[in-house]
C-alpha cells in the first residue's frame, strides 16, 4: 500500500498518483489483467484492420465498380470475408476484454472488502468509538467500488493506445499532412485531462465524505427506528436526512457538472478531426497529391481514434474518485489502534483470578473524527486537545483489587461511576492508559491473541442477537453438540421459551433477535457465555430486562455452581449484590467501599443510600409502605429463595424443556 495519504488542503498528482494505485491492483492479478490487454489489443487493432480492408475495398472494388458500371462480384466476396474475419476477431477480443477484466475488478473488489472487514475486526473498541458506523460501512463498500472502478476500462485503454501508435503511423505514411491534424488534437487531450483531474479532484474528495456522513444518519435512523415511532419524529429525522442527502447531492452535481463538460470535449475532438481531415482531404483530392481510397482510410482511422479518446476519457474521467476512494480505504487498512499481542498463554484450568493494580483509564478526547481522504492513516482521533486544556477525568481511577478464583464479586455504583468501562479492561475491549489487569497474575496485554477471549465471556446488558437461529447465536461457530446448547439455555433460565418456539433451537430470531423480548435476548446472551464454560464470567447488568424471579434462578444457578468460574457481576438489584461474597462500590471511577454486603450496609452510609435509593424514593411517594427490609443471607452461600422453590416458581412463568 501507498504510504502517502492525501492532506487536507493539498491537491495530488491525481493522475499520477492514480495510476500507481492502479498498477498496484494489476500485480495483484497479472495473468488476468494480461489476458484483458490482449483481449483490448485485439479489439483495437481489428479496428485498424477494418480502415486498411475498407481502404483497399474501395479502390479494387467500389471506385472500379462505378467506372465500369456494374459489380465484380468476386472481389465482393474477397472483400466480405475479409471484413467478416476481421468482426469475428474483434467480438472475441471484446470477449475476452470484459471477461478478464471485469473478473479482475470483482476480485480486487473482494479482496479488499474482505482487508477492510479483516481490519475492522483487529482495531480496538476505542478506534471504533471515534468513527460513526456510517462511515464504516462507506469505506468498506462505496469507497472500496470506487478504487477498483478505473480497472475495467484500464484494458480497453491499453488497447486503444497500441491502436493510436499505429493508427499514427499509417497517418504518416498514408498522407503526412494529414497525419498533422492528428499530431494537434491529441496533446490537446492530453492537456485536457490534466485540467480536469486538477478540478474534480477535491469535489469527488468532499462527496465520498458526504456519502460516509449520509450513510451514518442512515443508520442512526434505521438503528433506532423504534425511538422515531414511538416519540413521532418521522418527519424530524426525515429532514435531517434530507440536509445530508441534498449535501451529497449538491456535491454530485458540482462534479457532474464538470465531467458533462469534459465528456462532451472528448466525444467532439475525433468528430472535429474528421471534419478537418475530409476538408484538407477534397483539397488534396483536387490538387491529384492523394486519391479516394486513401482520404476513405484517413477518415476512417479518425474514427477509430475517437475510441481511444472514449477510452481514455472513462479512465481518466475515473481516476479522481478511484484517488479518493483509495485513499480512504488506505486509510483504514493503514490504521495503527490494534491491539499488540504477547506470547504468553494460561496453562491452569478450572476458574481463574483477577488482579487490578492501580488500573486508570480515560475515553479519547476526540469529537467525532472521520475516517475521509485527510484523516490521520493513523486512525487516531484528528482533534486532540489543545496544551492548555485540562487533561481528561479518567473514568476508572487509580483502582485496585483482587478476585479469588472462584469467587463471586458484585461491582455497583450510580450511573456514570466507570463500571462499564471497567468490564471493557477485564476483558481488554480496551487497554488501561496505567495499571495493570492479570488474569492468573498473568498482564492481559502480553497474552497471546484469542487467549482473552478464550477464558473471558464478557454478557453486556444490551444483548446483541443475529438474524440467525437460536443454536446459531449460541455457537457463534463454536462446535457444540445440542445437549451442550440445552444445557446452556437451561442454565440461564432460556430453555422454556426456546423450547416453546416454532421450530425450538432451528428458530431465526429476526434482526438484532426481535421477534424476542429484552428478558429473552438476554438469557440467549447469557447461555452464549455459559457453554463457552468460561473461566472468568462478567455479567454487565446482565439480567435487568428479566423479571425478577427468573433472574433470581439465574443467580442461585450461578452461586450453586460457584467455583466452576469466577463471576464478576455489575448489579444494581439488591438480590443480585447480596449472593456474592464481596462487593465493591464504585464512585467516580474510584473504589470508595470494599468487603461484604452486610458488612457494607452496616458502616457505608453511601452503600446504603445507593441500595435503597429506590425504597426511599416509593415511599416518599406514597408506593411503599414502610415494612422492615430482610436483607438474604449470605453467610453460608445461601440465596434469598432456595434453589428449587426459584424453579418453582420460573417454571410457571415458562413451559417446561424438552430437552
Amino acid at each position: 500500500m501507498s504510504e502517502r495519504v492525501a492532506e487536507p488542503g493539498r491537491q495530488p498528482g491525481v493522475i499520477g498518483q492514480g495510476f500507481a494505485n492502479l498498477g498496484r491492483g494489476i500485480r495483484d492479478e497479472p495473468r488476468l489483467f494480461a489476458v484483458a490487454t490482449v483481449g483490448g489489443c485485439l479489439f483495437t487493432l481489428t479496428g485498424v484492420a477494418s480502415s486498411l480492408v475498407l481502404g483497399e475495398a474501395t479502390d479494387r472494388v467500389v471506385i472500379p465498380a462505378i467506372r465500369r458500371g456494374y459489380a465484380d462480384w468476386s472481389g465482393i466476396a474477397l472483400a466480405a470475408a475479409a471484413l467478416s474475419l476481421v468482426g469475428l476477431a474483434r467480438a472475441l477480443g471484446m470477449f475476452l476484454r470484459r471477461l478478464a477484466g471485469g473478473t479482475v475488478v470483482f476480485r480486487l473488489q473482494a479482496r479488499h472488502r474482505h482487508a477492510v472487514t479483516r481490519q475492522y475486526l483487529r482495531l480496538p473498541l476505542s478506534w471504533h468509538q471515534r468513527h460513526s458506523t456510517g462511515t464504516l460501512l462507506s469505506n468498506a463498500n462505496s469507497d472500496v467500488e470506487a478504487a477498483w472502478a478505473p480497472v475495467m476500462p484500464l484494458p480497453f485503454a491499453l488497447g486503444a493506445l497500441v491502436m493510436l501508435v499505429v493508427a499514427l503511423v499509417l497517418l504518416v505514411v498514408t498522407d503526412p499532412v494529414l497525419a498533422l491534424i492528428g499530431f494537434v488534437i491529441f496533446p490537446t487531450f492530453g492537456v485536457l485531462n490534466v485540467w480536469y483531474g486538477r478540478r474534480v479532484w477535491p469535489l469527488y474528495s468532499r462527496a465520498q465524505q458526504l456519502r460516509g456522513e449520509v450513510s451514518a444518519v442512515a443508520h442512526e435512523s434505521f438503528d433506532g427506528a423504534l425511538v422515531v415511532k414511538t416519540l413521532g419524529r418521522e418527519e424530524d429525522e426525515t429532514a435531517r436526512f434530507a440536509v445530508r442527502a441534498e449535501h451529497l447531492r449538491d456535491a454530485m452535481i458540482h462534479a457532474g457538472r464538470l465531467r458533462g463538460l469534459f465528456d462532451p470535449v472528448m466525444e467532439a475532438l475525433p468528430n472535429l478531426g474528421i471534419l478537418l481531415v475530409l476538408l484538407v482531404g477534397a483539397i488534396r483530392i483536387d490538387a491529384g497529391a492523394m486519391d479516394v481510397g486513401q482520404l476513405v482510410r484517413v477518415a476512417y482511422l479518425f474514427t477509430l481514434l475517437a475510441f481511444p479518446l472514449r477510452a481514455f476519457g472513462w479512465v481518466f474521467g475515473d481516476l479522481p474518485r478511484e484517488v479518493v476512494g483509495y485513499d480512504r480505504v488506505e486509510a483504514v487498512l493503514r490504521a495503527q489502534g490494534h491491539e499488540e499481542y504477547g506470547s504468553r498463554t494460561l496453562t491452569t484450568t478450572g476458574p481463574a483470578s483477577l488482579r487490578l493494580d492501580a488500573v486508570t483509564y480515560s475515553y479519547p478526547t476526540s469529537s467525532g473524527a472521520t475516517l475521509d481522504a485527510g484523516a490521520d492513516p493513523s486512525g487516531e482521533p484528528a482533534e486532540r486537545a489543545s496544551a492548555g486544556d485540562p487533561p481528561p477525568r479518567p473514568v476508572v481511577d487509580a483502582v485496585s483489587f483482587d478476585v479469588t478464583a472462584g469467587s463471586v464479586v458484585a461491582i455497583t455504583g450510580r450511573t456514570g461511576a466507570g463500571k462499564s468501562s471497567l468490564v471493557n479492561l477485564l476483558a481488554r475491549l480496551v487497554d488501561p492508559q496505567a495499571g495493570t489487569v492479570l488474569l492468573d497474575g498473568v498482564d492481559l496485554r502480553e497474552l497471546a491473541a484469542g487467549e482473552v477471549s478464550r477464558a473471558v465471556a464478557v454478557v453486556a446488558q444490551q444483548a446483541f442477537l443475529f438474524d440467525d437461529t437460536v443454536r446459531a447465536n449460541v455457537t457463534l461457530g463454536m462446535e457444540a453438540a445440542d445437549d451442550e446448547v440445552w444445557a446452556a439455555l437451561r442454565r440461564a433460565q432460556a430453555d422454556g421459551f426456546v423450547a416453546a418456539l416454532p421450530d425450538g433451537l432451528d428458530t431465526m430470531v429476526g434482526e438484532r433477535g426481535t421477534s424476542l423480548s429484552g428478558g429473552q435476548r438476554q438469557r440467549i446472551g447469557l447461555a452464549r457465555a455459559l457453554v463457552r464454560a468460561p473461566r472468568l464470567l462478567v455479567l454487565d447488568d446482565a439480567t435487568a430486562s428479566v423479571d425478577p424471579r427468573v433472574e433470581a434462578a439465574i443467580l442461585a444457578d450461578l452461586r450453586a455452581r460457584a467455583g466452576a468460574s469466577t463471576v464478576v457481576v455489575v448489579a444494581q438489584r439488591r438480590s443480585t449484590i447480596a449472593l456474592a461474597d464481596e462487593v465493591i462500590h464504585l464512585d467516580a471511577g474510584r473504589v470508595i467501599g470494599r468487603g461484604r454486603h452486610e458488612d457494607l450496609l452496616a458502616s457505608s452510609p453511601r452503600y446504603t443510600a445507593l441500595l435503597t435509593a429506590y425504597e426511599a424514593a416509593a415511599r416518599a411517594a406514597g408506593a411503599l409502605p414502610e415494612p422492615a427490609v430482610r436483607e438474604p443471607a449470605v453467610q453460608g452461600r445461601e440465596p434469598a429463595l432456595p434453589e428449587p422453590a426459584v424453579s418453582e416458581h420460573v417454571r410457571e412463568l415458562e413451559p417446561e424443556a424438552a430437552p
